[in-house]
């Protein structure tokens, strides 16, 4: 764990003292094969493990109520904060 926080902190030392610079746009156009990189290893990892896939049908049930749950209490969240940040009319 302390890695992982080791290498975000100097992600954004480094993000900070290169800021405006065009190797950051680059950065930030890489991010989405990275993304794609990292699901496929994942989705790599998983389609080894003969347990997991065995029992793949409980997990993605699981899955898809937690991600419902999610995403109703981040809505609830984001219509709360828009209705004390900007009250009822949606402008202050």
């Amino acid at each position: 764990m302390f890695t992982i926080i080791l290498f975000l902190m100097s992600g954004i030392g480094i993000g900070y003292l290169l800021r405006g610079r065009r190797v950051v746009a680059l950065a930030g156009r890489s991010i989405r094969f990275v993304v794609l990189a990292l699901v496929f290893v994942i989705g790599f990892s998983t389609g080894s493990h003969g347990e997991l896939l065995s029992q793949f049908g409980q997990f993605g049930r699981q899955a898809v109520v937690i991600a419902a749950l999610g995403i109703a209490g981040s809505l609830v969240a984001a219509w709360l904060a828009a209705r004390l940040l900007f009250g009822k009319g949606g402008a202050r």
